[in-house]
């Protein structure tokens, strides 16, 4: 995706046709929020860009400033943007050199191992430094998930939701983007193949049941809990894999 309006120079034509944006002030915050997250993951802005300002992207998106002020605040949390005062808006996102071929080449397997590696201590971050607005935003994806019954493309898509709720749910930009990297791998071809095998109505009902205690934990602040809830989770996710992968 092209960059949005902007008085910088620009690897890319900066225009705001190039970029698809139609002015509409039906839409809101969330909607601009994800046409800019959707222009830095896919490298219209890169690590460390200043975005247009706030004026700027208001025309372009045809939306006031207070519209366009809580778009880059949602960004802000998500870890993708750092404000300075007097100075602007900044990408924070680098991407990693050969993500492509990382991605393409780890198997489920070891992406299960690397998620044990770092979920458990993501979720103990998440249990000490998630606000009000984090909870409430994890009991809204418990829902959606709850609401999936045997739909596999939902509950893959709702469940990478909840886990990314739960990264930003730490104020940690580092953790965050680094669960960024890791659901990558979930994208790909390997896992595609295996998930129709492994998720099954009963194993979706199952994990879904985790994910409400996990969420149940965070709420009450149980550190001890949740760590436990999620590694058990995650195993149970193993087990599958290799029950699969021996069929």
């Amino acid at each position: 995706m092209a960059r949005i309006g902007s008085s910088q120079p620009a690897r890319r034509d900066a225009g705001t046709a190039e970029a698809g944006i139609i002015a509409d002030p039906a839409r809101g915050s969330a909607w601009i929020t994800g046409q800019l997250r959707h222009a830095i993951l896919e490298g219209g802005y890169g690590h460390g860009d200043k975005l247009p300002a706030e004026r700027h992207l208001a025309d372009a998106f045809g939306a006031s400033r207070t519209t366009v002020r809580l778009a880059l605040d949602n960004l802000e949390n998500e870890g993708l943007v750092s404000r300075r005062i007097g100075s602007g808006t900044f990408v924070n996102f680098p991407n990693p050199l050969d993500s492509a071929e990382v991605v393409e080449s780890t198997s489920p397997l070891e992406l299960i191992d690397v998620r044990l590696g770092v979920e458990p201590n993501m979720v103990r971050l998440a249990v000490l430094h998630a606000t009000a607005r984090d909870v409430a935003r994890l009991e809204q994806a418990v829902g959606r998930l709850d609401g999936v019954g045997g739909d596999v493309e939902s509950f893959s898509r709702l469940d990478e939701e909840f886990h990314v709720v739960i990264a930003e749910s730490t104020h940690n930009p580092l953790m965050l983007f680094l669960y960024r990297q890791i659901n990558e791998v979930r994208t790909h071809a390997q896992w595609n193949a295996m998930k129709g095998k492994v998720l099954t109505p009963e194993r979706i009902g199952e994990y879904n049941r985790q994910h409400r205690a996990m969420y149940e934990a965070i709420r009450s602040r149980d550190v001890d809990a949740a760590v436990a809830i999620v590694t058990n989770h995650l195993h149970y996710a193993r087990r599958q894999l290799l029950g699969a992968a021996r069929e």
